[in-house]
């Protein structure tokens, strides 16, 4: 069998990821920590380009990895403009509009473009993206909401959703595109998708803190409040904005994002806890019926996923709650690092094809 050896990139907003694989082997493997320090003489993320690429490079050479062998350089995603799901091969346009941040600011931005600026160099790698969180399969019918001019968006965890969804289909024998399927991706911001053959045709916005609330983000408002807040005079846009993500959901009722920390609160007997942990669960539960519906009740399985998906007061509860409609598989944690290989190796061997940015 012919050995790929693929270079994997993860920029976060503090921290770098990086591994590398030879196929599904992972040979090295890093998580560097950037500290307040380092960033600060940068004014934006776009401004930390040559720093990011020269750490990894140097961690590398550290390593003793010898990047001539490199087959494939497979960056995160950034917020490009809506695509559909799949691997990308990086090109012009893509680039372009990972510099410009279509729909935002953000590190995984630089993701693409230094992964083609290492790729370049190398004798014959390739540079590929993969299931950014733009991914966009959404149903028209899904899009309509009571104002033309504020149309639903797709913006969510395709990466993992995707990864889980096809690992899920793998381990029972059957083809992830054949299946219906909803995944509930619970972490920093929670996501939950109508997996229809293969397209995830419903999902709410989880940047925005549409749908259930999270660890840090509130989730849908009511409305009217919500516009009463707005011009009350008492807050900022930016002030606004945290409140809808950063400072919603847990964070505003108990002061933490960490939701293992919430659940060691109740099993100490943290009566408000508790509430605030099972109205979040509920949310998801009612998520979860919501996509059913969408399926039309012929739903396969159930995904729990993300970091929150460790918590067993939160599966338990939301077990309860919709193990009726279909099975319930559990998958904890975001292996990111890994779903950017298994597209990068696809790609390599020709399993699928790589779709272009224009």
């Amino acid at each position: 069998m012919e050995i790929f050896r693929i270079l994997v990139l993860n920029p976060g907003s503090t921290s770098t990821k990086i591994a590398v694989f030879d196929n599904e082997k992972s040979i090295f493997l890093k998580n560097i920590k950037h500290s307040n320090e380092e960033l600060a003489p940068f004014k934006t993320i776009a401004d930390q380009y040559e720093f990011r690429k020269e750490v990894i490079l140097n961690e590398l050479i550290r390593a003793d990895i010898n990047i001539e062998r490199i087959d494939g350089v497979v960056g995160r995603g950034g917020l490009v403009k809506p695509i559909e799901s799949g691997v990308y091969e990086v090109n012009e346009a893509l680039k372009r509009d990972l510099r410009k941040g279509v729909l935002g600011e953000h590190a995984s931005n630089l993701g693409g473009l230094i992964a083609d600026d290492i790729a370049k160099s190398l004798p014959h790698a390739k540079a590929f993206i993969a299931d950014p969180v733009v991914v966009d399969e959404l149903e028209d019918v899904a899009r309509i909401t009571g104002c033309p001019s504020m149309p639903r968006q797709s913006i969510f965890h395709a990466l993992n959703q995707k990864a889980v969804g096809r690992l899920f289909a793998h381990t029972r024998g059957f083809i992830y595109e054949d299946l219906n399927l909803i995944v509930a991706h619970m972490g920093g911001g929670i996501s939950i998708g109508a997996h229809k053959k293969g397209r995830v045709v419903d999902v709410n916005n989880a940047i925005d803190g549409y749908g259930p609330f999270s660890p840090e983000r509130a989730g849908t408002l009511p409305t009217g409040a919500l516009i009463r807040a707005c011009f009350s005079g008492k807050f900022t846009f930016e002030e606004m904005k945290k409140i809808v993500n950063g400072k919603g959901g847990l964070v505003a009722h108990l002061g933490t994002n960490q939701a293992y920390e919430v659940e060691k609160r109740v099993k100490a007997g943290d009566k408000q806890a508790e509430l605030v942990l099972s109205a979040m669960c509920y949310q998801i539960g009612k998520a979860i019926g919501g996509c059913a519906t969408v399926l039309k009740g012929k739903v396969n399985g159930i995904i729990l996923t993300g970091g929150i998906a460790h918590d067993k007061f939160v599966v338990n509860y939301i077990k309860e709650m919709v193990d009726w409609i279909a099975p319930v598989a559990v998958y904890p944690g975001e292996d990111e690092m890994n779903a950017l290989m298994q597209n990068g190796l696809m790609a390599l061997r020709k399993q699928v094809t790589c779709k272009i940015y224009e």
